[in-house]
């Protein structure tokens, strides 16, 4: 990696940290702020968290398009401008079509951001380099939302509304930082990916080749049931079913939130030097494993009755293991995303991803809802535990079609040509005299 693209690269993590702290202000007490100090009631507040969504899934499948041909840094630049508007109007909005209206577009910041932000990501970075760079994105987000959150609950006052106002305009600021701190970055006019690993173009154009390529669709959907089974259960049925089944009080569910992040900020890059040089597909098999392992503890807190203590260890402990499954996840699924691409298609690959996390995350929390309302915990857990297994098999499945380059680039060494052997053994025969 040149000093150019270092320099490039910090200055991308460095506003990706700061719009992640900025977030960790509103996330944790959006629902709260909507229901309760605005007074426009749960259903309304439900209705806000459905248009985040919604309004990622109309803008992504037209992002990577952009992208691709204007560049990810007018659309990291757009979207940052439009998270500020939302944010700072979910902050002043009073009535309810405002602050749904206002959801939507930030909703629609947030997505487009994403995607564009990683494409920049892998433009300034190398096969051998995307790994960490990628990892440290997901520290550095991680960490912020955790300061963010801790800053945040030592400023808000649920009788002062005014306090939230505070938040959203932290927040605001913060997205308008990320988009000051790229701006300033000089990306190559056209992408420097000539070392990533070699993939077909095809004649067909966007959708059709992403969907022709047989390696993306698999990992689109193994993606799928990763973030259904994961990120899509925490504020739904996960958090029903320790507050429910397990009688965990609403403050150690917050020890439990904690203990993810924590897991993930403290084991990062130890996690990062264990699965460098192994290979993808066999890492995300072990994700499954440990996620299955979280489940079963989950479904554990729920049978110990008699020992408020082991229940409460148990939800913990499955809180942790996620967060260390996330770990190994962040510097192995981008980078292999950018690896499937076609160097003319990384931001349709990027965004096609980003939806279906998106769509994951719509799916997750509605299918837990509505199980953990009916109280159908035992098939709740069952189902998520077949889906962790899932995971392991997709993964592996996922590796039988992966070029060795792809699925370890870090091992994939390209055979010297002709003219280098030559060359090659030309230097040994004169230093051999």
């Amino acid at each position: 990696m040149t000093t150019a693209m270092g320099a490039a690269l910090r200055r991308i993590q460095l506003g990706n940290a700061l719009s992640a702290f900025g977030n960790g202000f509103t996330v944790p007490f959006l629902f709260i702020y909507v229901a309760q100090v605005r007074d426009l009631g749960s259903g309304t507040a439900g209705v806000v968290l459905a248009a985040l969504a919604v309004a990622a899934l109309v803008v992504l499948p037209f992002t990577g398009r952009v992208i691709d041909r204007r560049g990810p840094l007018p659309v990291v630049l757009a979207g940052s401008v439009a998270a500020a508007v939302g944010s700072l109007g979910l902050g002043l909005a009073q009535s309810e079509p405002l602050v749904i209206a206002a959801a939507g577009v930030l909703g629609a910041g947030i997505a487009v951001v994403q995607p564009a932000l990683a494409t920049m990501i892998v433009w300034c970075s190398t096969t051998q380099t995307r790994s960490r760079a990628f990892a440290m994105q997901f520290f550095l987000s991680n960490l912020g939302l955790g300061i963010g959150g801790l800053c945040a609950g030592l400023l808000v006052d649920t009788s002062d509304p005014s306090s939230f106002v505070r938040l959203f305009a932290i927040e605001s600021v913060m997205f308008l930082v990320l988009g000051a701190a790229v701006a300033t970055v000089r990306l190559p006019k056209a992408p420097k990916v000539e070392d990533a690993v070699p993939t077909e173009e095809r004649a067909a154009s966007g959708s059709r080749a992403l969907l022709a390529d047989r390696a993306m669709v698999q990992l689109c959907a193994l993606g799928f049931v990763m973030f259904f089974a994961c990120y899509g259960q925490f504020e739904s049925g996960l958090s029903a079913f320790a507050v429910e089944v397990a009688r965990i009080s609403p403050a150690t569910l917050g020890i439990a939130l904690a203990a993810n992040t924590m897991a993930i900020v403290l084991a990062q890059f130890v996690v990062l030097k264990l699965v460098e040089g192994r290979r993808r597909s066999r890492v995300i098999a072990l994700v499954g494993l440990i996620w299955t392992a979280a489940w079963l503890a989950a479904a554990a807190s729920g049978l110990v009755h008699g020992s408020h203590a082991i229940a409460t260890a148990a939800i913990i402990s499955t809180y942790a293991m996620f967060g260390i499954g996330e770990a190994m996840l962040s510097p192995t699924i981008a980078p292999l995303v950018a690896d499937l691409a076609p160097a003319s298609r990384i931001g349709q690959y990027n965004s096609a991803f980003a939806l279906v996390k998106q769509l994951a995350l719509a799916v997750g929390p509605a299918v837990g809802g509505v199980l953990a309302g009916a109280g159908l915990y035992t098939p709740y857990i069952v189902m998520l535990v077949v889906c962790s297994l899932g995971i392991t098999a997709l993964a592996l499945r996922l590796g039988r079609h992966l070029t060795a380059a792809q699925d370890n680039p870090m091992r994939a060494v390209p055979a010297p040509l002709p003219a280098q052997r030559t060359a090659a053994g030309a230097e040994q025969v004169t230093a051999a005299a």
